[in-house]
């Protein structure tokens, strides 16, 4: 089963929704949960569109399973039921949730197609994580596989499939490859995006549905954006 209709509600774009599950489309900029900032997240948001769409006397329940950076854009699934939360919880903690990401950067990779590891170890003052290709204490394993898709003007389009999610795990080890992407000075890029975005996008998820056992696959469409636009 293949989802990727869109639907706008105040800002929203809603790409799957069923009694169990809605997944939306991120704007760069949103925070998934609430953080220190004090910005409304996007668990809120959804909470509000729902309680308006549905007229809810009370707050609807929203449950966060997953979250993507805040300069991303692409795919985020919320739970709309506690079971529904716990048993995507187990999916993603089994590992059984498939995704992909895109990703333009400067540089072409290595190699057209590649599986790459690295140890990674989180600086949580800097809000940074570094790359090693050895273990070291407190470092976590982390893989992905990247091919390079299309080759742009300037640019080359890489689709990317992470096999762990450890923090800003793609971000760190396409810079350490030496493939930075667009717009992420932290991790290397010279020169930011004007409206603070990296050219990183959660295209697609894949996963077997909690409650009807289907299989779903959900799509987000590129932002609305010159290099975006030249990669379909």
């Amino acid at each position: 089963m293949k989802m990727n209709n869109t639907n706008m509600a105040r800002k929203l774009e809603v790409l799957f929704e069923d009694n169990h599950l809605i997944a939306v489309n991120k704007l760069s900029g949103d925070i998934v949960q609430g953080d220190k900032t004090g910005d409304k997240p996007l668990n809120e948001i959804v909470a509000s569109y729902l309680k308006q769409k549905y007229d809810k006397p009370g707050d609807a329940f929203i449950g966060t399973i997953h979250r993507i950076d805040r300069p991303v854009t692409g795919v985020v699934l919320f739970a709309k039921t506690s079971k529904a939360l716990a048993r995507m919880n187990a999916q993603f903690q089994d590992k059984q949730v498939q995704k992909t990401y895109w990703a333009v950067v400067k540089n072409h990779p290595p190699k057209e197609v590649e599986e790459i590891t690295h140890h990674l170890l989180r600086n949580r003052q800097k809000n940074k994580s570094f790359a090693y290709a050895h273990k070291y204490k407190d470092s976590k394993e982390s893989s992905l596989k990247y091919e390079v898709l299309k080759k742009l003007d300037r640019y080359f389009l890489l689709e990317i499939t992470p096999y762990t999610g450890r923090h800003h795990q793609i971000r760190v080890q396409l810079s350490t490859i030496g493939s930075s992407i667009k717009g992420d000075v932290k991790y290397g890029f010279d020169r930011t995006n004007k409206d603070a975005s990296i050219h990183l996008h959660a295209r697609n998820i894949q996963f077997i549905h909690p409650v009807t056992k289907e299989l779903i696959e959900i799509t987000a469409p590129t932002p609305d954006e010159v290099i975006w636009n030249a990669c379909s």
